[in-house]
Order: structure tokens, then C-alpha cells, then sequence
């Protein structure tokens, strides 16, 4: 994108106009370390072996085997690779003893329209303080992303506002399937679907009913195409 021999406009000026910092037009990424490629190979077969490992694991490991490296080489290499240790996360879905659950509606239901069958989850959100919750609707024939909205509490209004909007957008669908989360059995949420003639579809705790969706993992999930 920038000329490096342009004779009309200097390196600095192409960056100013294209609000770029000069500094990373010159930047050059540097090859990883023999060593480091060694141990970020050791690194992942040892994730494969033990998903649930962060750094401290690993690096216990890595000293086992008679590697001195500190724990911050290892959260660097691990980012590096993109691995994370899996871990329980926070409950998203609790339910509320004086809500009115609802029948599952789909086993052996075959979906096969758009707009026949959505569904809505909420994923937890880690940030570096705190965290954030994100709920999305989706059609499931399509798999496509509806609509959402981010919260920093597990409140029902934000479940609502994500709905409402998917509504707006395409039209009501036939069945809502969601699990038995507080938000989603709340009387404003149901009551909502409701009014537009939605049939309530909740999965059975502990069921066989896994279908759930998670947004983030969705394949073709960006929040910012909206």
C-alpha cells in the first residue's frame, strides 16, 4: 500500500495520510527461536494430552523434562499458539424456582425453512477485569447470527432487546427453543414471544437436549458485520 520509492510523497507523509504510525511500516517481524519452536512443539502435544493445563502446568512440565524457563516464557509461547486452558467457566444459565418452564418442542423435528426455529444462548465473556455476557439469536436452518447484545450483568432486558430486533429485522419465527436460564423463562422475555404468536420451546435439564448454541464457537459469527 506504501510506495517506499514514490518520488511525490515521502514514506512519512503516505503514513500520515493513511493515519498509519511509521514505526509499523518499518517493523519486521523477527523468526521464532529455534529453542522456543522446540518448546512450543512439546507445548502442544502436551495440551492435546492435557486440555485443562495453563501456564504453571506447563511449566512444571517443561522443568520435569530438565527445560529452565520461567513462567512468563510459557504464557508468551502459549498466546503465541493460541492456546488457552480450558476451564468451567461461570454459570450463564441458572434457573429461577418460580418461573414456568416450558416443553421441549423439537425432538425429531426436522427444521427446514428459515424463520422456522430460533434459538438464543448467552457466552461468557472473560475480559481483564471482570466480564461481560453476550446473547444471540439464531435461525437454525441457516445458522445465521440474527442479532445480540452485550451486557455486563445477566439482566433479562438485554435478552429482550436482541429478540425484539431480530423480530424487526425478519419477522417472528414459528418456535424459540432456549435453555431454562432465568432470563429466557422470565415473564418479560416469554411474554414477548408471546405476543407474536411464538411458540416456547426450553431444552430439559440434564436431557439429551445439547443443541444449545454458543456464539462465539459459530463458524461464520462476526458482531461486527452487523
Amino acid at each position: 500500500m506504501i510506495g517506499a520509492t514514490d518520488p511525490k510523497l515521502s514514506v512519512s507523509r503516505q503514513c500520515r495520510l493513511l493515519r498509519l504510525n511509521r514505526s509499523s511500516y518499518y517493523y519486521k517481524n523477527k523468526p521464532v527461536k529455534p529453542e522456543d519452536l522446540k518448546l512450543m512443539r512439546l507445548i502442544d502435544e502436551q495440551y492435546l494430552k492435557n486440555p485443562s493445563w495453563g501456564s504453571r502446568s506447563m511449566r512444571n512440565f517443561l522443568h520435569r523434562l530438565g527445560y529452565k524457563i520461567n513462567r512468563k516464557r510459557v504464557q508468551r509461547l502459549m498466546r503465541l499458539m493460541g492456546l488457552e486452558a480450558i476451564y468451567p467457566k461461570p454459570k450463564t444459565s441458572r434457573p429461577h424456582p418460580a418461573h414456568k418452564v416450558y416443553p421441549y418442542l423439537l425432538r425429531n423435528k426436522v427444521v427446514e425453512r428459515p424463520n422456522q426455529v430460533w434459538a438464543a444462548d448467552i457466552t461468557y465473556i472473560p475480559m481483564n477485569r471482570g466480564s461481560m455476557y453476550l446473547v444471540a439469536v439464531m435461525d437454525w436452518h441457516s445458522r445465521k447470527v440474527l442479532s445480540w447484545r452485550i451486557s455486563i450483568t445477566l439482566d433479562t432486558e438485554f435478552c429482550t432487546e436482541a429478540v425484539e430486533e431480530a423480530i424487526k429485522r425478519y419477522g417472528a419465527p414459528e418456535i424459540f427453543n432456549t435453555d431454562q436460564g432465568a432470563q429466557f423463562t422470565s415473564s418479560e422475555f416469554t411474554n414477548l414471544l408471546k405476543s407474536h404468536g411464538v411458540q416456547i420451546s426450553m431444552d430439559g435439564r440434564g436431557s439429551e437436549c445439547q443443541r444449545k448454541i454458543d456464539p462465539l464457537r459459530q463458524p461464520n459469527f462476526d458482531p461486527f458485520f452487523f
